[in-house]
């Protein structure tokens, strides 16, 4: 397949980017990175972040540049994408079941520090068979449950009698505990969040007690994301963090309430869907090039930013709907085709899956262009 033309060149005026188009704002990018540095900083517990959110390893290493220790993945492919792009230290933290992808994990571990997650017993046979063949030891961590009603084993016993499993192994290595409340990160009341991430330290606080009675000791506890990140920071349990979303944020993720009940505003807004004006026919709808295809509307339409009285309303395949109100109040009602909007994703993750280039923006300027290497890699 041919590689996809990136929709702008360095040097060109924001104004003239193709649309749709991934933008990333550089300066607000940046501040995102050296606030959760410096929010962690003085704490047990070190960065890990998630690459499924932006599935690039340029942002990887920028991670990294600010103090993260390597980067966390969901498939081999975004595992291989980073460790491909130069990242040193990658956790597959899910589930590797089939041999094709086991083989290629294994394989993975030949260049470049690698572990993987379990629940299975069976899984763990399947790894230590890949792992020989391969000639590596593979890093193992227990996923245990501790609310998200996903992967993982109940805490305490049976975390134990898998750890144990892998322990016995001749090719795998016991990592330790993987422990993410993925539910909690999107809880919106802050006491509600809070209590939720506090009853998933004390089911994982337990299971490393128990873990280290048997003389297993867990050089990773990991899980928290965005939502939860301070509560996981100084619980003096986790030791890794693996928010992800938090390099650029999107509309659901504003939705949560901090303490006090103000809006979470721990990080900025810094990825935008950029889309153009393609239909005008009346004075309450407007027509965007950016649909379905273009955003991903799971977790709600996205937003336009700093744009107050328009509203996106709806998405086809190709066109985004807009619904623009009161003149007076929108001042926006001179929308015109061809005019240029920002978009703030409703959910940033499965959006970013749909573009092969972020666009990075600075003073009005594209500085940057970064190919999103991991996209589309399910496997």
């Amino acid at each position: 397949m041919a590689e996809t033309p990136a929709p702008a060149t360095v040097g060109m005026a924001m104004e003239d980017v193709d649309t749709p188009a991934l933008l990333v704002d550089l300066d607000a990018f940046e501040r995102n990175l050296k606030r959760m540095a410096d929010a962690i900083e003085g704490s047990a517990a070190r960065l890990r972040p998630h690459s499924k959110t932006h599935k690039c390893p340029v942002v990887a290493l920028r991670q990294m540049a600010y103090g993260a220790v390597g980067a966390c993945c969901q498939k081999v492919g975004e595992a291989e994408a980073m460790v491909y792009g130069g990242v040193p230290d990658v956790l597959v933290s899910n589930q590797i079941v089939g041999a094709p992808k086991l083989a290629r994990l294994a394989a993975l571990a030949r260049q470049a520090k690698v572990g993987v997650c379990a629940d299975d017993a069976g899984n763990v046979s399947d790894l230590d068979a890949a792992a020989e063949n391969a000639g590596v030891v593979l890093d193992v961590l227990v996923e245990i449950d501790v609310g998200a009603e996903r992967c993982g084993v109940a805490p305490g016993t049976p975390a134990l009698e898998l750890a144990q499993t892998i322990d016995k192994a001749g090719n795998l290595s016991f990592g330790g505990l993987q422990a993410y409340h993925g539910r909690s990160q999107h809880i919106r009341a802050y006491d509600e969040r809070r209590r939720a991430a506090e009853n998933a330290i004390a089911l994982t606080k337990d299971t490393v007690a128990l873990l280290a009675e048997h003389g297993l000791e867990c050089d990773i506890v990991g899980g928290a994301g965005t939502g939860t990140y301070q509560f996981e920071a100084t619980s003096g349990v986790y030791n890794e963090l693996q928010a992800g979303s938090y390099v650029f944020m999107d509309v659901d993720y504003g939705e949560n309430e901090n303490e006090g009940g103000g809006a979470f505003a721990d990080f900025e807004n810094s990825l935008f869907v950029y889309a153009t004006v393609m239909s005008r026919v009346t004075d309450e709808r407007a027509m965007l090039d950016a649909g379905l295809k273009a955003l991903s509307i799971d977790s709600g339409m996205p937003r336009l930013w700093e744009t107050p009285g328009v509203d996106f309303v709806g998405a086809s395949d190709e066109h985004g709907k807009l619904a623009i109100g009161d003149a007076a109040a929108s001042g926006n009602r001179n929308l015109r085709v061809g005019d240029k909007v920002q978009l703030v994703p409703g959910h940033v993750d499965p959006t970013v899956n749909l573009y092969d280039w972020y666009v990075g923006i600075r003073n009005g300027h594209v500085e940057s262009l970064w190919p999103i290497t991991a996209r589309g890699l399910l496997r």
